[in-house]
């Protein structure tokens, strides 16, 4: 579809379209905050009253839990659900990264769903009672309890800073003349009358936001520890080393006797 502006789960998507000749190389400087215009973290969805008491990503690992997650491999939401785990196995086991690929293995091999992608996973858990706990977006649990679902979900800590970013489909916009208006919108999108609806709808305040308030902050569970995926290299390399063919993602599942 020939859209003037993509809003994409992971930077490494946009990326793919700046392989494809569709998005300038220099899109993170065309905007502020390098082109992040939201950002979430994970969130545990559990059953009514959580009778399993799940409360960190620990109990993802154990013998009695059984949960749901979109694919990494077909979903960009579930690569950062990925991270996420890693990234507590990481800070769990002092950095020590085979104990790290150990702990996501044991998480994985309770896997009950592994869904194409994010709505997916959510009508497995929702609507077909898969699994004990369901791992998706913060922002997503918020706006489906606006809509009325009763969801109940905690939030690890540590967790990663989820960031979603935004570009101007440069090829697109050049084509329909529609350049300017692409990018004004996409600039309105980091103003803070812009950013408060954001949060309005369940993501938190960017760092250095005028809309990361006090009353902003204190609607969301408190996270002391934030992985970022620059802590990875980016997503060029993050990509590369858990995702590609053959990369962990692969090796934590060949090792999985289901």
């Amino acid at each position: 579809l020939e859209a003037d502006i993509a809003h994409l789960a992971i930077a490494a998507d946009t990326e793919k379209l700046v392989s494809a000749g569709l998005v300038n190389s220099d899109w993170t400087t065309k905007t502020p905050n390098s082109g992040i215009v939201s950002k979430t973290v994970a969130a545990i969805i559990v059953r009514p009253g959580n009778p399993k008491n799940i409360k960190t990503f620990n109990d993802l690992t154990r013998s009695d839990v059984k949960w749901v997650t979109a694919d990494p491999k077909t979903s960009g939401g579930a690569r950062w659900n990925f991270l996420a785990l890693w990234d507590h196995g990481l800070r769990t086991n002092n950095k020590d990264e085979a104990k790290a690929k150990e702990f996501v293995t044991q998480a994985f091999t309770n896997v009950a769903v592994l869904a194409k992608d994010a709505r997916e996973s959510t009508d497995a858990f929702a609507k077909q009672g898969q699994g004990d706990a369901l791992l998706n977006y913060e922002n997503e649990v918020i706006l489906a309890q606006q809509k009325g679902e009763q969801l109940e979900y905690v939030v690890p800590d540590p967790n990663v800073s989820i960031d979603i970013p935004v570009s101007v489909v440069d090829k697109n916009v050049d084509k329909h003349g529609t350049r300017e208006v692409a990018e004004a919108f996409v600039q309105f999108l980091f103003t803070p009358e812009a950013q408060e609806e954001f949060v309005k709808l369940g993501f938190r305040p960017l760092d250095g936001a005028p809309v990361k308030t006090k009353e902003n902050t204190d609607k969301f569970p408190p996270v002391k520890t934030l992985g970022t995926i620059q802590e990875y290299g980016g997503w060029g390399e993050a990509q590369k080393r858990f995702f590609e063919d053959g990369a962990v993602f692969d090796q934590v599942q060949a090792s999985i006797k289901r």
